[in-house]
């Protein structure tokens, strides 16, 4: 529940659009969050409103005081949408330009992970730094979100075959070792890694459907770590949502392999808000209720911005 500060600060906030729709791949999950999202502000007595961009002008936007960015995949969470945002001096949820297309991009953000000396999985691109690699493997277009277009693959027939799928997709596509163990998610709002969440399916990997349409998925939350291992997890997440520049609020994706040892798989800038959605599982676990977790996401968004006037003429956030 919402306590007198959170209140306070809620009612000095004028119109907020809710950004949902989009023309990406991931169109119809973005739907369903930005109809959440909007549900859950309407709840805590604010003035807000469902706008699409890609049926829009953006000059539409000029109205508002704040976006809260409900959109998902490419020109949503890529830094397109923020790019706009920034350009009109509309204060928005989650993180900036440069951060976003990071987070997008799945090659750039293991990249910068290996850099920074974090653990994730061996990779490559395909047909760009190929080398050997036992199999079983993961396909990921570089570019989608969801689980869109991904495939385990098992022998060099069905690489081929999931290539060519994953292409239709994105003309980068990341190879990436399979990894032989469970499955964790860590949510981040306004700083602080929430508790962890275990992804059980009997499907070969958390894909689309277990995500959006089984009954069989189970999520524990509690995760069932030792409490040193789930803060482990936890400051691992902290430090790889950073070390992208994420801001605002995300997800971590991390495996935990057959040594016992973290993987981090990848960061979601705009992760979803609907009722199969893990940030509100997580923050629910955290004592939040989902109209709460929606003012702390929107109200982070509105402090980190400074006033208008002081805004004119500022660069870009990373």
């Amino acid at each position: 529940m919402l306590d007198n500060d959170l209140k306070q600060r809620l009612s000095r906030i004028g119109r907020v659009a809710v950004l949902a729709g989009g023309a990406s791949a991931e169109r119809s999950v973005s739907l369903k969050s930005g109809a959440a999202v909007h549900q859950g502000l309407r709840k805590l007595g604010l003035i807000a409103e469902l706008v699409d961009p890609s049926e829009v002008d953006v000059d539409t936007l000029k109205g508002f005081e704040v976006a809260f960015i409900a959109l998902h995949g490419r020109g949503g969470e890529d830094g397109v949408i923020q790019g706009v945002l920034e350009h009109l001096g509309l204060p928005y949820t989650g993180s900036g330009v440069m951060a976003s297309a990071i987070g997008m991009d799945k090659v750039r953000t293991k990249q910068l992970w290996k850099g920074a000396g974090l653990p994730t999985p061996d990779f490559y691109v395909a047909g760009r730094d190929d080398h050997p690699m036992g199999y079983p493997l993961m396909v990921k277009p570089s570019h989608e979100g969801s689980s869109i277009g991904m495939a385990k693959v098992d022998s060099e027939s069905e690489l081929a075959k999931a290539l060519d799928s994953a292409r239709r997709y994105d003309s980068e596509v990341l190879v990436e070792a399979w990894v032989n163990g469970p499955e964790y998610t860590v949510a981040i709002v306004d700083g602080r890694a929430l508790p962890a969440i275990r992804l059980k399916t009997p499907n070969a990997f958390y894909d689309f459907e277990a995500k959006y349409q089984a009954n069989t998925t189970e999520y524990l939350c509690p995760a069932g770590l030792s409490d040193s291992d789930e803060q482990a997890l936890r400051e691992l997440s902290l430090r790889a949502f950073r070390a992208v520049g994420c801001q605002g609020w995300g997800r971590v994706d991390v495996m935990r392999d057959q040594n016992g040892d973290w993987q981090l798989l990848e960061v979601n800038t705009v992760p979803g808000m609907t009722d199969h959605s893990l940030v509100p599982m997580a923050a629910k676990a955290d004592g939040d209720d989902f109209p709460t977790l929606v003012a702390r996401i929107l109200l982070e968004a509105v402090d980190r911005f400074p006033p208008r006037r002081a805004r004119k003429g500022s660069k870009a956030r990373g």
